[in-house]
């Protein structure tokens, strides 16, 4: 899938993007520590601000009908920062493809430790057909750093086979992006909604994979459903429409104790 002709940038600067972000109060869990879906929003802010510089970003690409949409997401934490903290995010293209490019994140502590790693998969969609067109026909060239910090090659994640706990959620305005469909970070946190009680009291989310595969819009009612598996504190989960039963996104989360 991952394209081996990478080229590499002069300068590390040219393809290391850093910024510092505030872990807020009003972002953190019962505990004191910041939630999930608040670091995907700070990787969604970092990759953003670094494919402005690169002349990539959403602005560039809509001018010639095109926009980026997010594939597949993978987050391991070893610990999360408590609110009033500081973490530093740490991004770079990784490799980049026929259809995919894949960008990758470190998530350091106040510390300076290394407590969380990221690898994201990015298509450009055409506004018009709705489908993912080829890279080379519609970004520029930009730096390569061909180090990944998850090692990812984004295998098809498992079917739910069966749903143990379920809810249903309409889609609201404040749910969506610059491209007026759901925003990435939404459908971890639908799926977040399924997960017990006791296990979100008594564990930590050691890690989240989310592959997205529809869009949903405003005025959609979603299905968020989860279900344990065999290993040992991983739930598979579904986002589907509940109009048509198509299936949005698939996702799957580990825990362990706290």
């Amino acid at each position: 899938m991952l394209d081996s002709n990478l080229t590499l940038s002069a300068n590390r600067e040219d393809y290391i993007f850093e910024k510092n972000y505030s872990v807020q109060y009003y972002e953190t869990d019962l505990n004191g520590f910041a939630r999930p879906v608040a670091l995907l929003n700070y990787l969604q802010s970092a990759a953003g601000e670094h494919a402005t510089q690169l002349g990539v970003a959403v602005a560039d690409l809509r001018k010639s009908g095109h926009t980026w949409v997010l594939s597949r997401v993978h987050l391991a934490m070893d610990r999360y920062p408590r609110g009033g903290h500081t973490v530093r995010i740490r991004t770079w293209p990784a490799a980049r493809a026929n259809l995919f490019t894949v960008r990758d994140f470190e998530i350091f502590a106040q510390d300076g430790a290394l407590i969380g790693r990221a690898t994201t998969s990015w298509a450009v969609l055409n506004l018009k057909t709705r489908r993912p067109v080829k890279l080379i026909e519609v970004l520029p060239q930009y730096p390569i750093h061909p180090e990944r910090a998850l090692d990812d090659t984004f295998r098809t994640l498992p079917v739910q086979e069966k749903s143990e706990f379920e809810i249903r959620l309409p889609v609201l305005r404040g749910d969506l992006d610059l491209n007026r469909h759901v925003n990435n970070t939404v459908y971890a946190g639908w799926a977040l909604e399924t997960v017990p009680e006791e296990v979100e009291n008594s564990c930590r989310l050691a890690s989240v994979e989310i592959a997205f595969r529809a869009e949903a819009l405003y005025g959609d009612t979603i299905i968020a459903s989860s279900a344990q598996t065999d290993e040992t504190g991983c739930f598979t989960h579904r986002i589907e429409s509940e109009r048509d039963g198509r299936e949005l996104a698939r996702l799957r989360t580990c825990w362990l104790p706290l």
